[in-house]
């Protein structure tokens, strides 16, 4: 019988969306493509499950290698692996596909009419793969091929299947935007790969051996710099942050909730900026700090002044993901521990309420707060499950949000203590951001006459449903095995940064 850590197990996580993209892609029926794509799908998240079972939470180094060799003349080389930092995102970046694949379920647009019924799921299955590439990927160049690669999918979904006139515009602006972001994320990996050479004399750029040998100091300011700008525009830092409002509107609720409940570019900021210029980052932790600080200030007065549900959501994970940055600027084991629970939570919380959004959009073709009102007289079920989500959100006791909040805002008070308090007074904001906006579109009398007739949740969305659910309760609850599994690869990552 073959051991589970000696099968290729993320090579199969890879394979598995590609594949199901392909034949998605060909499927004549579009009933065919749906259960083509949510088969896929829940086939992944199984096989995030079992490389979590294969995973030994003990050991702080990466796991589950699987290498080839890729450009060997300059050595590039296909190498994934996972450590305790990025495990857990596996299976929660399956779960939120599983979710889109469903909200996306007998979807239709006037704009793709001549496109194959297939295409709709097989890009969403495309922007799986590259997705969990980002996470697995231990090559830098790989990395970035990974990270570049999530823009086609992303950008022919929201172009074609977006919603309203200006889908098209926000689709060309995210794909640039991200673009233009990408020039100093690949310069500061080459600069990365080159000052490494200069130290060890030969050329890599695999992580696990960038992060053995230090850079000069004056590289690792240019690398930092160089990569906080690069992983800035999809966090996204402040003024990195324009693309969000028009793509929060433009693009089909599923896609937005891949692209807040993942937050990508603070993951990059965790992998690759921080321990791989240690010097800099700690010289520079006030940049960190203030950057987080203004997002999450900015992130919770921007929520509060919108009329869309799906602009207040966009803006308060803007605001939320300013709290993590500010926590990674405290370099401690609780605050990194704290910023893994907060990226995992939006993608069960902040990734859910926005495909109950779809849900509700399908239902009522409107998340103007103006346009609704008395939803949870026709749909209570799905008013409760955006209510959790919400307070998840906003970090409410009890629910998966709270822990994480808690350990960054002690951590930021010991080692920034006016951002700290800063940050306490924004979560206020951000939870009257959340409540005000759900008491007028789904308490109060029925205002909107396509709700009238409307039904409440069908079963497979509350199948969906029902797993984030149980998270945000249990990690809310009992938050002990996630923290004791990040522990030794937090605790790894601190230590570097403390031995510089």
């Amino acid at each position: 019988m073959i051991e589970l850590a000696s099968w290729p197990l993320l090579s199969t996580l890879l394979s598995l969306p590609l594949l199901g993209a392909l034949l998605a892609a060909l499927w004549r029926r579009k009933a065919g493509a749906q259960w083509i794509a949510l088969g896929s799908a829940v086939l992944t998240l199984l096989c995030s499950l079992l490389i979590v079972g294969a995973f030994d939470d003990q050991d702080p180094d990466f796991q589950l290698l699987d290498s080839a060799s890729w450009l060997p003349g300059v050595n590039i080389h296909y190498l994934v692996g996972v450590d305790g930092l990025s495990l857990l995102f596996l299976p929660a970046t399956a779960l939120l596909f599983c979710g889109a694949v469903v909200a996306g379920w007998r979807r239709h647009s006037p704009a793709a009419d001549a496109i194959p019924p297939g295409v709709y799921f097989a890009l969403l299955l495309l922007l799986e793969a590259a997705t969990l590439g980002v996470f697995c990927a231990l090559d830098s160049i790989l990395f970035f091929c990974f990270w570049e690669f999530t823009l086609l999918p992303l950008y022919f979904l929201v172009s074609l299947w977006g919603l309203g006139a200006g889908r098209q515009a926000a689709a060309v602006r995210y794909f640039l935007v991200m673009l233009a972001g990408g020039v100093p994320l690949l310069f500061g990996l080459l600069a990365l790969a080159f000052g490494h050479a200069e130290q060890s004399g030969a050329l890599h750029f695999d992580l696990p051996t960038l992060l053995a040998t230090a850079l000069p100091e004056r590289t690792q300011y240019l690398v930092f710099l160089l990569l906080l700008a690069g992983f800035g525009v999809k966090v996204p830092l402040l003024p990195l942050h324009t693309w969000l409002p028009a793509l929060a509107m433009g693009a089909p609720a599923a896609v937005t909730a891949v692209l807040v409940g993942l937050k990508l570019g603070a993951y990059g900021l965790i992998r690759f900026a921080i321990p791989l210029a240690p010097l800099a980052a700690r010289e520079l932790h006030w940049l960190l700090a203030g950057f987080g600080t203004v997002a999450i200030l900015y992130g919770s007065v921007a929520a509060l002044a919108q009329s869309n549900l799906r602009a207040v959501l966009a803006y308060a994970s803007l605001s939320h993901v300013g709290l993590v940055v500010l926590g990674l600027a405290s370099f401690s084991v609780s605050a990194l521990q704290g910023a893994l629970l907060q990226l995992l939570n939006f993608s069960v919380a902040a990734g859910g309420g926005f495909l109950v959004l779809a849900f509700l959009q399908r239902r009522s073709d409107s998340t103007d707060i103006s346009q609704l009102g008395g939803v949870i007289h026709r749909m209570p079920l799905l008013s409760g499950f955006f209510l959790l989500f919400g307070l998840a959100g906003i970090g409410l006791p009890g629910t998966s949000g709270f822990p994480g909040e808690l350990l960054i805002i002690v951590e930021t008070l010991h080692s920034h203590t006016g951002a700290g308090l800063a940050a306490l007074f924004a979560m206020v904001l951000a939870a009257a951001a959340f409540l005000s906006p759900f008491r007028q579109a789904f308490l109060g009398p029925l205002r909107n006459p396509d709700l009238v007739a409307a039904d409440d949740l069908l079963p497979r969305e509350l199948a969906w449903l029902l797993l984030p659910t149980l998270l945000i309760i249990a990690v809310g609850v009992y938050p002990l095995p996630i923290l004791e599994l990040l522990r030794p690869s937090a605790e790894a990552w601190v230590a570097a940064l403390a031995g510089l």
